[in-house]
């Protein structure tokens, strides 16, 4: 729907679909996204100028949405230890133990402007199949001796596009290292060692990402090398990264 309508709009217009539950949802390359009630569900379209920063490093939009999805919870005041983090390239995690939502995007570029679909969904109410956010915030006051409140999937849309308007303007001004100070402080891959290609492959060390949003590795060696989210995948389960 959005794709039909995004060309056709005013430039100062704004365009986002919210999906109680989706029934055809997808996840990067092919994958099936299931979305029962209970998630927050929406597709965003933004623009975004080739010659700026962030249109030089489009790989980026996906970890600044994946970014502002957690800090929509953990800017809340009360909720700042609420063990939201995000996985490279687009997963939200609880701790480095559960996804609990995804981000993808797609881009299309007319002339000197990035047209950017961005969906993301995340589990806020359904304690099954895995886990979500008001589970989390369950746990936080069982154990804390807190009462902060359940959240609604239609608040935390609203502020994780608020969020990502504030990071896409950090970004266009102050480039990566405006904002990559924020996400190191959630990720979940400090330190974190890794096999390459199979479980007998070398082992290599998580530095960090590069100045285009991409994974960096340093194998024994070799040095730092980047690596593609497309052209891999990154088994958090058995710490591999591993060819698609």
């Amino acid at each position: 729907l959005i794709g039909r309508l995004m060309f056709d709009l005013p430039e100062e217009m704004g365009l986002i679909a919210v999906a109680a539950r989706q029934t055809q949802g997808k996840g990067r390359g092919g994958n099936v996204w299931l979305s029962p009630l209970g998630c927050a569900l929406c597709t965003l379209h933004i623009s975004i100028p080739l010659h700026s920063n962030l249109g030089q490093r489009i790989p980026f939009i996906q970890h600044l949405v994946s970014l502002a999805v957690v800090e929509a919870v953990r800017s809340i005041p009360g909720y700042e230890d609420i063990e939201l983090r995000v996985k490279w390239p687009n997963d939200i995690y609880y701790s480095d133990l559960m996804k609990l939502g995804g981000v993808l995007v797609n881009s299309t570029l007319i002339e000197t402007t990035f047209h950017i679909l961005i969906g993301f969904g995340f589990n806020v109410n359904n304690s099954n199949p895995t886990i979500c956010i008001n589970d989390l915030i369950a746990k936080f006051n069982r154990e804390e001796g807190t009462e902060l409140q359940a959240l609604s999937a239609d608040c935390l849309i609203a502020r994780t596009v608020t969020v990502l308007e504030r990071l896409i303007e950090v970004f266009q001004e102050k480039g990566p290292n405006g904002v990559l100070p924020q996400y190191y402080k959630y990720w979940v891959h400090s330190g974190k060692q890794v096999q390459l290609h199979s479980e007998d492959g070398p082992m290599a060390w998580i530095v960090g990402i590069d100045d285009y949003g991409y994974l960096q590795v340093h194998e024994e060696g070799k040095g730092v090398e980047s690596v593609h989210p497309d052209g891999n995948s990154f088994d958090m389960l058995r710490n591999l990264i591993v060819p698609k």
